[in-house]
């Protein structure tokens, strides 16, 4: 039996909330990230609204670069528990319709339809549903991609952004698929799209047409992964978040990077989004996993087992920067890093969350606190010092 996904994709989640909250940035650049201290900021642009990207701004951009493009935009430090709120009142929509919801970021999920549709319509009624209760309840917008699976779903809901709202029915994935630049496909980056431009291939469709051997001999064991998914073809089931034993960010770089200070940005802000689904789901963990890729496509990770369960990015943070320390080898060139936790500690699990030790306690009021002084005073550098002190406290190897 076919399946009905659907992926649904909050437009420029960050910076549409804040251009919602606030009415005088309406129609205006709004850049989320971090502080760029006139061009001479480090970090990176966590999303910026529409009216910025006209300027090149973009993304995972550093925020030095978005200044010199943007100077006179609104620079916003981001407020993960805002966002938080309302990625949880989003949750609460697709609730309505399903609780087959596969959340992967704080502004996107994957919802399995299939058997709501007697009662809700088509896959694409649902859509509008949805796209219309998001607007109406959250002053927000969305954009959907409907598919028979997760990866052409997901590649859908990119293509009309904003508000966009794209339908591949079934059987016709491959011929949808075929005109779109091959750096669409999940697990090209600009190396290896590299390697396929120089051999004359360029569009999704040229992959699909050549025999799999072939691939594998070009690309080795990524190649059979995109002849797979250049057929449409993606057997992923829709994972329910109770389902989920592990809550993690990764973040792919925009250029391969050796810079440490980068990375450990970076990994700040992982550690951040990872601490705020991590409070949203009543969820602490155990288990502290870090991953980087190399340009090649190498992959390494390392994780370490604390003594007590966390949910705060002060506790996550120092964990997850010993053990990138402890991967990194001189001179290698980083594609992605990610953060995740995992032997999680739910209200429902057998520990009691109200029973863990008073420093726990004080870590996450001290949290709040520090993200309270930095939404009002503007000063990133306040939780940043606060998280880049050594941990002080014995872990054990996993």
């Amino acid at each position: 039996m076919g399946r009905t996904i659907l992926h649904v994709d909050m437009d420029a989640f960050f910076a549409a909330v804040e251009q919602r909250d606030h009415p005088e940035y309406a129609g205006k650049p709004v850049i989320v990230g971090s502080d760029p201290k006139e061009g001479k900021g480090r970090g990176i642009v966590s999303t910026c609204s529409y009216e910025a990207r006209k300027y090149g701004v973009h993304s995972a951009q550093p925020i030095s670069r978005a200044w010199k493009l943007c100077p006179h935009g609104i620079y916003v430090l981001p407020d993960m528990e805002k966002y938080a709120r309302v990625s949880d009142q989003m949750i609460g929509i697709f609730f309505e319709f399903t609780d087959l919801i596969e959340q992967v970021s704080i502004d996107e999920a994957f919802l399995d339809v299939t058997g709501s549709e007697q009662l809700y319509g088509s896959g694409g009624e649902i859509a509008l549903k949805i796209k219309e209760r998001i607007r109406r309840e959250l002053k927000l917008t969305a954009s959907v991609g409907m598919a028979g699976n997760k990866f052409v779903a997901k590649v859908a809901s990119d293509l009309k952004k904003p508000d966009g709202l794209v339908v591949v029915q079934p059987g016709h994935e491959r011929e949808f698929l075929a005109p779109l630049p091959v750096g669409r496909l999940w697990g090209v980056g600009p190396k290896t799209e590299a390697v396929l431009r120089k051999a004359g291939i360029e569009r999704i469709g040229q992959i699909a047409e050549l025999p799999h051997g072939d691939l594998i001999m070009r690309l080795g064991k990524n190649g059979a992964h995109l002849w797979q998914l250049a057929h449409g073809i993606d057997d992923r089931p829709v994972v329910r978040e109770q389902e989920v034993k592990s809550i993690g960010h990764e973040f792919t770089f925009e250029q391969d990077t050796g810079d440490r200070e980068l990375l450990k940005s970076t990994l700040l802000g992982l550690s951040e989004k990872v601490s705020v689904r991590l409070r949203a789901h009543h969820a602490r963990a155990r288990t502290i996993t870090v991953k980087y890729r190399e340009a090649d496509f190498s992959t390494y990770t390392r994780r370490v087992t604390l003594e007590e369960a966390v949910d705060t990015a002060e506790k996550i943070f120092p964990a997850a920067l010993g053990l990138l320390n402890s991967l990194l080898r001189p001179g290698i060139l980083v594609r992605l890093i990610g953060v995740s936790g995992s032997n999680l500690v739910t209200e429902s699990s057998g520990e009691q969350m109200e029973f863990f030790s008073e420093p726990q306690q004080k870590d996450r009021k001290l949290a709040s606190a520090m993200d309270a002084i930095v939404r009002r005073f503007g000063d990133s550098a306040i939780t940043r010092a606060a998280l880049v002190k050594p941990a002080g406290r014995k872990t054990r190897g996993n």
